[in-house]
């Protein structure tokens, strides 16, 4: 009884924690949800294929920027005796380097341009946005290393809200107060052919106000740099720039891919289609990423508790519980998903859902396994592991793209994030043994799986009988796992 309070303490306050987290994570990324229906329908699907082309180019440079120092920031913070040095050598590290990207970025912006075929006034845009999310880094990673996730949420959820905001003014209230009053004083913000530019100038002004309200940690600040201990987390973060770079290539170098392999005349219209649709897989990611910011830091925490692996390996059980109601539940609905969120133009790539949904689903497993080589510094492996997803994203894509189009990039997502899973698995179970529960685990992914596709191939997308399937998973889901839940999520008296 004393093992098993130990085990469920712990997991109470994880699950309270992602829960606020989840919220502040969710909400940013719902953005793509909520903007989905408005690019779709004002831009065309060329359009839109150019956006997400060049938010793949702002995601990959993201991680330059960052180049490992958030983790490598939990794993000195937690232990550190000294924790403002740790946060005054991170904030010291970042500035400096992000001046630097600045200088050259701006330096070379025609380079960029003409390399990138990108329209030069959207690199500007882009290396703004960069900058400006590079310097909060630091500060969100403070507030999720001592436990503050409702002032990380409410900081989030201003960012959606302002991002959102002058979204809906730019591209739906300006042109429409152009058209009643051409003289207006608003109506002289309008220029006509400029909806890219102002969904670009939202998302920069959104970052600008987001650094705003992270200045107090930078004012209070020491501002003493601490050589030896840089040296130590560079040496800690450099694998997880390596993983980092190879896990964005997995989550975002296919459209960057297929709007170069394509025959010119299709490339950004298929783009369009496939990221339209890729977004209705973003339930899971949602959960996934939610689960963990939730994690992260309680790994850390409790690596050096007694028994840590029972926690871990619980853990995931309930990951997997959880993912597996998502993935049947998004797949039973993904109809009625896509007319709320996607325009019909964009309808036709709606056979990727299921495999980007289950890729997802692997890349959350995969997150949870990966505990071993984080808690043991080992983070080569990370790296490893995440170069070898990326050379199949990179492989898959480059070979079939031509063949079967978008179809190739979903597949190459599934093959990448199921053979990361695998091999974090494999490495881990000798070097850092967590006992999970395989045949649970493997029983409700099986489950999950087989009842997703009878759903979406099998009966047409009948919502009837998906509703069936889904009502059996759920009454499967709580005759097992009920006692273990309530446990868990509800007080229970002593």
């Amino acid at each position: 009884m004393v093992l098993i309070r130990q085990v469920l303490n712990p997991l109470k306050k994880l699950f309270k924690q992602t829960a606020i987290y989840g919220l502040a994570t969710v909400l940013p990324r719902m953005l793509n949800f909520l903007l989905l229906p408005l690019y779709t329908g004002i831009l065309v699907t060329a359009g839109y294929g150019r956006v997400s082309v060049i938010f793949s180019w702002i995601a990959i440079f993201n991680v330059f920027l960052a180049y490992g120092m958030e983790t490598a920031f939990f794993r000195f913070y937690n232990k550190a005796d000294n924790k403002q040095g740790v946060v005054a050598t991170s904030l010291i590290s970042l500035m400096a380097s992000t001046l630097v990207f600045v200088l050259l970025a701006f330096s070379f912006q025609g380079s960029m341009a003409s390399s990138s075929g990108i329209d030069v006034r959207f690199v500007r845009y882009a290396i703004g946005i960069l900058a400006l999310d590079a310097l909060v880094i630091i500060p969100f990673a403070w507030l999720r290393a001592n436990e503050k996730p409702m002032k990380y949420a409410i900081i989030k959820m201003t960012n959606v809200a302002i991002n959102l905001g002058l979204n809906l003014f730019f591209l739906l209230l300006l042109p429409k107060l152009f058209q009643e009053n051409p003289d207006g004083v608003l109506a002289g913000m309008y220029r006509p052919n400029f909806e890219i530019s102002y969904i670009f100038l939202s998302n920069l002004v959104a970052s600008g106000i987001t650094l705003l309200f992270m200045l107090p940690l930078y004012l209070k600040s020491t501002y003493v740099f601490d050589t030896a201990l840089w040296k130590q987390m560079l040496n800690y973060a450099w694998p997880v720039l390596v993983a980092g770079v190879a896990f964005t290539v997995n989550e975002v170098f296919d459209k960057i891919l297929l709007e170069r392999l394509l025959p010119a005349e299709i490339a950004l219209s298929e783009t369009g289609k496939y990221t339209a649709c890729y977004k209705l897989g973003l339930f899971m990611m949602l959960f996934a990423t939610a689960f963990r910011m939730g994690i992260e830091p309680f790994f850390f925490s409790h690596s050096g508790t007694e028994n840590p692996q029972k926690a871990y390996a619980q853990i995931t059980n309930y990951f997997v519980i959880i993912g597996s109601v998502i993935l049947l539940t998004v797949v039973v609905f993904s109809d009625l998903l896509k007319r709320l969120f996607i325009d019909e133009a964009y309808w036709e790539a709606m056979a990727i859902v299921p495999l980007i949904l289950l890729a997802s689903f692997f890349l959350g497993i995969y997150h949870n396994l990966s505990v071993w080589y984080k808690v043991t510094d080992k983070t080569r492996f990370g790296a490893f592991i995440s170069v070898i997803g990326a050379i199949i994203t990179i492989g898959i894509n480059y070979f079939f793209i031509p063949l079967i189009g978008y179809m190739a990039s979903a597949i190459a997502t599934l093959m990448a994030y199921g053979t990361m899973m695998v091999l974090s698995y494999y490495f881990g179970k000798s070097r850092y043994p967590v006992p999970y529960n395989f045949r649970k685990i493997l029983f409700y992914l099986g489950i999950s799986i087989l009842f997703s596709a009878i759903a979406f191939y099998g009966f047409n997308r009948s919502l009837i009988a998906g509703c069936i399937l889904l009502t059996l998973f759920l009454g499967l889901v709580y005759k097992l796992e009920n006692d273990k839940l309530r446990q868990i999520f509800l007080k229970q008296k002593t």
